[in-house]
């Protein structure tokens, strides 16, 4: 019987591909402000943090982030990107110290290699005990400048736009 070997199960190291290339934009220091949309009609509460993001081999990126909560208190969140070449998708993870559920992403690249749509399934914002579909958008205005917007897809089937972030490189 004849055995093939893929990434997963050869000796040999993997080797990062121009879709890791891209994510490696995101290692550095970085500061960030938020705006969120709490409640419908008010505006948005803004919130400000960190982020460090650092390179596991050029395959997996990860994100730690330490910040406030728009709605008060310390917050710390981890994300991790990556890129499976197997699936022809990036991959990646997201939690946070406000909430027990694990994010798992699962996105593409735009043509244009500016902007990076992570989808995923998390609760539900509605107070239900199910599960919504949610999408972090990433977008490189600059080499030091990055917007991240997340949407949630409500009920009417229209995505809805609740949270905008402005990521700028520490110099």
């Amino acid at each position: 019987m004849e055995t093939i070997q893929t990434e997963q199960t050869s000796p040999m190291p993997a080797q990062p591909q121009k879709e890791h290339q891209w994510l490696q934009k995101l290692v550095g220091e970085w500061t960030y402000e938020t705006e969120v949309m709490m409640e419908p009609n008010q505006p948005p509460v803004k919130s400000t943090g960190t982020e460090t993001v650092r390179s596991l081999g050029g395959l997996w990126f990860l994100a730690e982030g330490q910040g406030e909560m728009p709605c008060g208190g310390a917050a710390t969140t981890l994300m991790t990107l990556g890129y499976d070449p197997q699936k022809q998708r990036y991959v990646g993870t997201w939690i946070g110290s406000m909430m027990t559920y694990l994010w798992q992403y699962d996105g593409e690249l735009d043509a244009a290699a500016t902007i990076l749509t992570l989808n995923a399934d998390g609760p539900a914002m509605t107070g239900e005990k199910k599960l919504g579909k949610y999408k972090d958008v990433i977008e490189f205005k600059s080499d030091d400048h990055r917007v991240l917007t997340s949407h949630m897809l409500g009920d009417d089937g229209q995505w809805q736009h609740f949270m905008t972030a402005h990521y700028r490189r520490k110099q």
